[in-house]
């Protein structure tokens, strides 16, 4: 399945788990889903797509991760089309009502890098590449979310009839370039400004994003302003959800890269 889902193949996951049932003594559809979401947790801490419609739970089992980390091995078509999939321009999705791809931002939980399980083990899936990381540099990506938002932002103010603020919407990134800490800036229906940066995936809503350290300096600095507008499932059927405030508040941060010169 989720190859299918990385090659932009349609597929059926109730069939799927009925042929599972088939094969799986006194196993019930629900617990086949929730071992599915079980395999999305640990392919999301390896950096890996997992697929949308199953949510990650932690508390897998050990031999969960040796058995997918040795399928991922072995399976160089999944691992392929992953890296195609992450690098690969993208366009505006289009939708039939922009406003109503608003929803709630995901309940909180654990942070990145230390999902739980449910045996103590020394094994984890460990991956030459980070197909996540990979994606979050997809410049036709990252643009292409930014386009989205701009027609959402100016969208949201003439349904409130604010058109004027509507006409001064500031593509910020594209003026001023990454040094400015966000991407877009729009008002608020009073005309306060809304500092607000982008963050899209085509995958789904638990996949973590990546932030610059401008970035969190600068949501520190103007919180009040501050928004990050997460956008997920990307693909066809975009989702959006907002984090606003300072990014150290609203995230859990997990360090993963520094900036190093001999001493």
């Amino acid at each position: 399945m989720l190859a299918a889902e990385l090659a932009g193949v349609a597929y059926n996951k109730a069939s799927h788990r009925r042929e599972l049932r088939k094969k799986l003594a006194n196993r019930s559809e629900a617990s086949i889903e929730f071992k599915h979401a079980n395999i999305s947790a640990a392919l999301l801490e390896a950096g890996f797509p997992y697929i949308s419609g199953y949510k990650p739970r932690s508390n897998y089992q050990a031999l969960l991760v040796d058995v997918l980390a040795d399928r991922l091995d072995k399976d160089r078509t999944i691992t392929d089309l992953a890296a195609s999939d992450v690098e690969r321009p993208i366009v505006v999705p289009d939708v039939d009502d922009i406003l109503a791809v608003l929803t709630a931002r995901p309940e909180a939980k654990e942070q990145p890098g230390s999902l739980r399980i449910a045996e103590p083990s020394p094994n984890r899936i460990h991956l030459t590449t980070n197909y996540l990381e990979r994606e979050a540099r997809n410049r036709s990506l990252g643009a292409a979310g930014e386009t989205f938002v701009l027609n959402y932002e100016t969208a949201r103010l003439i349904s409130l009839g604010q058109e004027r603020l509507a006409s001064q919407i500031e593509h910020t990134a594209k003026i001023r370039g990454d040094s400015a800490g966000f991407d877009i800036m729009s008002f608020d229906v009073s005309g306060k400004e809304l500092l607000i940066e982008v963050k899209t995936t085509k995958y789904g809503s638990e996949t973590p994003f990546y932030v610059s350290s401008n970035e969190v300096a600068v949501s520190n600095r103007e919180a009040e302003r501050y928004q990050v507008y997460r956008l997920f499932d990307f693909r066809q059927t975009p989702r959006l959800y907002t984090l606003p405030g300072a990014i150290e508040v609203s995230c859990l941060l997990s360090p993963r890269t520094y900036l190093a010169s001999p001493r």
